[in-house]
This record gives C-alpha cells, structure tokens and sequence, in this order.
C-alpha cells in the first residue's frame, strides 16, 4: 500500500472515530472521574471508569468538547483500555505518550494501543500532541488517583 493511501486510512479512522466516538457517554456508576482541560485550544476530556473487583476495566465512558484528535484519541484510548487491568492502562497511557513524543517503544506495545497508534504522526504537530494525549492523561490521573484512595483506605500494619 502507497504512503499516500496508507495516510488517506489513517485520516478515515481518526475522522470515523471523530464522527461515531466510541464510548461517549457519562457513567453513572463509575468508581473514579476526572475531567482535564487543554487550555491552549480548549478541549474538555470528562473521563469515567468503573474497575471491577479485580482492578479491571469494567466500563469506561467519556464525554467533553474537542478537536477531532482529542475526540478520536479518546474513542480509540476507551477501546483500547476496556477490559484491561489497572496495571496495564497505565501501562498503554505511558506506551502512547511516549509514542507521539517520538519515542520508541517495542511493537507488541504499540499493537496493544489498537486503532490509536495510528495517531504516532501528530508527533509532526507539535500543537496537536496535547489533543492528542488529553483522554490520556485523564486516564492516567484518574487510575492514579484511585491507587492513592486505595492505599488510604488499606490496613495499616503494627
């Protein structure tokens, strides 16, 4: 497949992801919510995410204003994320930052990513990195800040 039709799909996926978000919907029984702002274009990221019993992924829904990058990397992140451990999020949240910084990382780790390792060409946009990575980091945040509320509310030992 030529660069230029390989470029055309990429544009058809983040533009369908854009135009049909996967997962865009508030959650009314989430464990943890976050919402992140990009004040620079003033995209709004509102993140929900309900963990099982075993720190898994059960649901994950999101709602917010953007650009079409913020709104498709956020459709494919909850894709992306569903069903996955706590552990391996956060994982996924450091391999696809790392990933539109232009870092390199081993392929099975951008194969996890799914549809979003696709946005690895808004590196070449450094404005766009942020709208890119705002779904990203509410995942990022919002976990952490789940781990913190569990190590308050754990036992402590004598």
């Amino acid at each position: 497949m030529g660069l230029s039709k390989l470029n055309s799909l990429y544009r058809e996926v983040i533009l369908d992801h854009s135009d049909h978000p996967h997962h865009k919907h508030p959650l009314a029984d989430s464990t943890s919510n976050i919402t992140l702002k990009n004040p620079t274009c003033g995209d709004v990221i509102n993140l929900d995410i309900k963990l099982d019993d075993h720190d898994r992924i059960a649901d994950i829904g999101f709602t917010g204003d953007g650009c079409t990058i913020s709104q498709s990397s956020a459709s494919m992140m909850t894709d992306a994320v569903m069903g996955k451990s706590k552990e391996q999020a956060l994982h996924m949240a450091k391999t696809f930052s790392d990933m539109v910084m232009g870092k390199q990382h081993p392929q099975k780790d951008l194969d996890e990513l799914e549809d979003a390792a696709i946005l690895s060409s808004v590196m070449q946009f450094p404005a766009r990195i942020k709208c890119a990575t705002l779904s990203w980091w509410a995942l990022q945040r919002a976990l952490m800040r789940e781990e913190d509320q569990d190590q308050k509310t754990e036992p402590k030992e004598d």
